[in-house]
């Protein structure tokens, strides 16, 4: 394929490791090497998300780990972790700082965050008062380690709906990172892609990208289906951040773990390959 018929060139492409829970890190490497990417997202390898217990059993210490992944020539730029913004104690905190060794030494810029919480227009103040409460416990302890990495905060729950997220950015005084979920705001909000983007755009470190249809599932009252064969609008939200110069990531989050009728990873891949995403 030639360079020329790239529809999204600029555009950092990823891909979780939701969708193949079973590789190992060296796997998904390869897996993102055969299709000329050049960045994961880790959140399950080998069955676990409990990354930094298995990091430590595979590799010993960060900085052996970071070795091998520039041997790899793939680099993780988000390590997806289990703690949440809305709702977390000093369990959670403790497991999500055992992530920070390892993102250091890999140079990875992002630790995500789930929003948490319910999926409501409206928040409460006290969970208005725990999320600034979590997210001053992290600025402070960032600032006097000296940590690069940062967290960014996905649009899972309690921001899905954009009254929600004004609620809370007016109570912050520099803006958060987001990951967006795109397809969560448009599904579980019914908020018009353009409006969300709209509000998020200047905070947005990466977008999440599915497609499902009305279907009720398992887990949801959706079913995921193949990229492109759903009801999600892919073509208009990747041309929206496109055209607004957007140079970020985009990951194909393919959540084959939480949902095992989908096809294997590579299925998706090959899709997206042939659409001429990248």
């Amino acid at each position: 394929m030639s360079k020329a018929s790239i529809l999204f060139p600029h555009f950092k492409w990823t891909f979780s490791t939701l969708g193949c829970p079973e590789l190992t890190l060296q796997e998904c490497g390869s897996l993102a090497r055969s299709y000329g990417l050049q960045s994961i997202e880790a959140r399950t390898l080998e069955g676990t998300a409990d990354l930094p217990a298995l990091f430590k059993d595979r590799f010993g210490a960060p900085c052996e780990l970071a070795a091998l992944m520039s041997q790899q020539r793939v680099s993780i730029d988000f390590l997806d972790t289990s703690l949440k913004l809305f709702g977390n104690d000093e369990t959670t905190r403790a497991e999500f700082l055992e992530f920070i060794p390892w993102a250091e030494a890999l140079g990875t810029k992002w630790l995500r965050v789930f929003d948490g919480g319910e999926v409501t227009e409206k928040l409460d103040s006290q969970g208005i008062d725990g999320a600034l409460e979590t997210l001053g416990w992290w600025s402070e302890l960032r600032s006097q380690s000296g940590w690069s990495v940062d967290m960014a905060f996905e649009t899972h729950d309690a921001l899905v709906y954009g009254s929600a997220r004004s609620q809370l950015f007016s109570q912050i005084d520099q803006p958060i990172s987001i990951i967006w979920d795109s397809h969560h705001t448009w599904k579980k909000a019914q908020e018009p892609i353009q409006e969300s983007w709209n509000q998020l755009k200047g905070q947005i470190v990466n977008v999440h990208v599915k497609d499902s249809v009305s279907k009720p599932s398992a887990r949801h009252p959706f079913t995921y289906v193949q990229l492109g064969e759903g009801e999600f609008p892919l073509t208009e939200t990747l041309e929206l951040i496109d055209s607004a110069n957007y140079k970020g990531n985009v990951s194909l989050e393919w959540e084959r773990q939480w949902h095992p009728y989908l096809p294997p990873l590579e299925t998706a891949l090959s899709k997206a390959k042939a659409l001429n995403w990248f």
